[in-house]
Formats: structure tokens, sequence, C-alpha cells
């Protein structure tokens, strides 16, 4: 038996089966048409930003990185909720502009970007990001030509990263930044050629549960930013401090203490260096925001026995799971939380595999879990699948296509 991942707070039963937004399962799967459905709780979103506003300084704005899931409902719920959006290409910039959203709240990360992409954020007035010398000439050239002023930052590639992060992006060679000794010359350069200068951009890693490394990671961001402001000469209006903030996947895995995360950044706001005086704060967060408060749901198609070992085949899986079936940077795969979500509030009764439709043996939910007896028609949920579900799996597998989304 292998232990699953713990099930999100928030989630309740009505006669016995899972319920979400105060509909049982098997209704939220008849208004949406079928399986397999991601189903997205807008209460359980606003719950997550109201305790996240608490725990953090007053004065830290908080953006939404729309890669974790850019389902347009979503993103036009987080206008109300957030200071800002963080995007990662084109398509992402076309989609928040699609949600209402206010360009100019807007800033574009990550390596390779596009003239056409260039174009478009520059002409929208969206914060460009920039990620080398090249880009950043680029991005002038294109300005020039299209007679405006573009709002650029830099972001940094650091000299350090974030201890326990899931996913390290900073520290040593990477393709991401600017070299943090490089980046006070490419400063100077783009504020002389008269861009609007919004500052830099701090991103070390992503899915951190340790509060120690998060604070201290924040602390060295600080620092490292105060150094970069005296040494281009130039105030420093904004700072994106990244993000990071990860969420409990895992059996043994704790939640990350955003009380003592927030405690310390405001014991370093408190203090700022003469460089920062005048510096507006951010972080991005994306799985933080919306991981927990999704939950994908898919009926069992079959159910089978080969050599004792029982297997609970879906009409779902990794085409819209990847994360789940342990092929999205998972070295040794582990079991997300699952439940039988038809039996929601029943017992544990046996020891079953939950697999996808897919023709691989990688598609699989869960291994040797330990669930409610079901049978087939009865609905499997996964949980914290409101993150790079979606978002970030490969739908167009075996011509699955996507699954049915609906936020609540």
């Amino acid at each position: 038996m292998k232990p699953l991942g713990p099930i999100p707070a928030g989630y309740d039963s009505i006669g016995g089966e899972l319920a979400v937004g105060g509909k049982p399962a098997s209704a939220l799967v008849e208004q949406a048409g079928g399986t397999p459905l991601f189903v997205y709780s807008a209460d359980l979103m606003r719950r997550r930003m109201a305790a996240l506003r608490e725990a953090m300084p007053s004065q830290l704005r908080i953006h939404y990185a729309i890669k974790a899931n850019s389902y347009q409902p979503i993103l036009e719920l987080m206008e109300g909720l957030v200071d800002g959006f963080d995007i990662a290409s084109g398509g992402e910039l076309a989609m928040v502009l699609a949600a209402g959203q206010d360009p100019s709240k807007v800033s574009f990360a990550g390596p390779g970007k596009r003239d056409e992409e260039l174009q478009a954020a520059i002409g929208h007035g969206v914060t460009l990001n920039l990620e080398s010398e090249n880009e950043a000439r680029r991005s002038l050239r294109i300005a020039g030509e299209l007679g405006t002023t573009p709002r650029l930052a830099i972001r940094v590639n650091p000299d350090f990263e974030l201890r326990g992060s899931g996913m390290k992006m900073g520290g040593g060679a990477k393709p991401f930044g600017v070299d943090a000794e490089r980046l006070p010359a490419l400063a100077r350069e783009i504020i002389a050629a008269g861009a609007e200068w919004r500052g830099l951009h701090i991103y070390t890693g992503s899915q951190a549960l340790d509060a120690g490394a998060v604070a201290e990671t924040q602390g060295n961001v600080l620092d490292l930013a105060a150094r970069i402001a005296g040494e281009s000469g130039a105030p420093l209006p904004h700072l994106n401090m990244g993000g990071g903030f990860g969420i409990p996947y895992f059996h043994g895995d704790e939640a990350l203490d955003i009380g003592a995360v927030g405690s310390e950044l405001a014991k370093r706001f408190a203090e700022l260096p003469a460089e920062l005086a005048e510096t507006e704060f951010a972080i991005e967060l994306g799985r933080y925001l919306v991981g927990e408060a999704g939950v994908y749901l898919t009926r069992i198609l079959d159910r089978k026995v080969s050599h004792g070992t029982t297997y609970l085949v879906t009409d779902g899986g990794l085409h819209h799971q990847l994360a789940a079936s342990g092929n999205f940077g998972t070295v040794v795969r582990r079991n997300y939380p699952v439940a039988i979500a038809s039996k929601f509030t029943a017992e544990p009764a046996e020891e079953a595999n939950v697999v996808g439709c897919l023709c691989t043996p990688l598609d699989r939910l869960a291994d040797q879990a330990l669930l409610p007896h079901a049978e087939v028609g009865d609905i499997v949920a996964v949980f914290c699948a409101g993150a790079y579900g979606a978002s970030a799996s490969p739908s167009a597998f075996l011509g699955q296509g996507p699954a049915r989304e609906m936020l609540v």
C-alpha cells in the first residue's frame, strides 16, 4: 500500500458524495455534460487570498502567475483579488486581454520572446521582464519603430537559489535572466535609451514548503536588489520578488507557514536600506492561489483484476493530469490526494490502482491506494488539480482532447 496525499481543507460532502461549491460531484458532472471535468472553487480561491493578505505586509502587492491556470473565468475572478498578472507568452497576453484585464498591471517574463510578442506587449504597455542584453536591445528597437516608450524591467539570474524548491530557477548557469554581475550596466543602458525603467524581477524557485527557506530567499532578494540599485545609480521603482510558495501534494508534506513568512518579511520591510526606500514590492504566485481549489473528476469505465491486482480504469488520465501521473518533473512517483468522489465518506475497503484510458503504462493516477470499494460508473476525484492540470498536460495525446472545466 502506498499512502495518498492529504486532501486539502475546505471540501465537503452531500449525501456521502464529494461536494464542491455546495453541489455533489454527480450534479456537477451532469451540469458539465460529462467527465473528465476540472471543477474550481471560487470560494476556496477567495479564502486563500484573504488568508494571504492577512499574513503578508500590507504594502506587498500580490500578482497571479497565469501559467498555473489560465481558464478565463479564473482570470476574471482574479481581477478583483490580485494586484497584477504575470504572463510568459504572447498567447497568455491575449488571454488576459480577453479577460478584460488592464495591461498596465501585466508583466511578461520568459526566455525566447518573439519579435511579434515583444511588439504586442510594448504596444499594450505591458512591463517586459528582460531575459538578456539581446532581448533588451530588440525591445528598444521595436519600441522605436512603434514610436512609443517601452516599460522595461530586467529579470535577474541571482547567485543563490531557493532551498528545497521543487524547480530551481536561479543560481549558476541558467537560461533565465541576466547574471547579477552584468545587470547594473544593462540597467544604465536601458535608462539612457529613454525607456521607462520598471526595476527588477528575481525569481529563484517554486514549490517550497519550508517557511525558513522562503524567508531566507526573500531576504537575499532584498539584499541583491539593493546592491544592484546602488551599482546602477538609479532608484528602483519596482521589485518583483518572485514566489515559490508550495502546497502539500504528497503524504508527509506539511503546509507552508505563511504567517512565519509574512512576519519575517515585515521585519525586513521595517528596516529597508535607502536604495529600496521608494520601491514598490510584489510577489507572484500561481499554484499557491489556485492549486488546492481545483479537483479533477473522472469516471470509472472498467474494473479489472490482473494477477491479483485491482485496476480502476477511468476516462481521464495523464493527458489532463500529467503532474499527478508523476511525469511532470517527479523523480520518484508518489500519490496525489485521490478519493472515490461517489463514496467520499465511505471507509477504505481495498487496495487498488487508478489508471487512465491511454495506451501507455505511464498513465497512472494512484498506485496501490487504499480506497473504498469502487465499481464501474463511480467517479474518482484527484485533488490539488487547480494548477498545472489543464494548463500543463498533453490533452491532444492519442486524440483524447481537453477536459471540461467549470468554476463554481
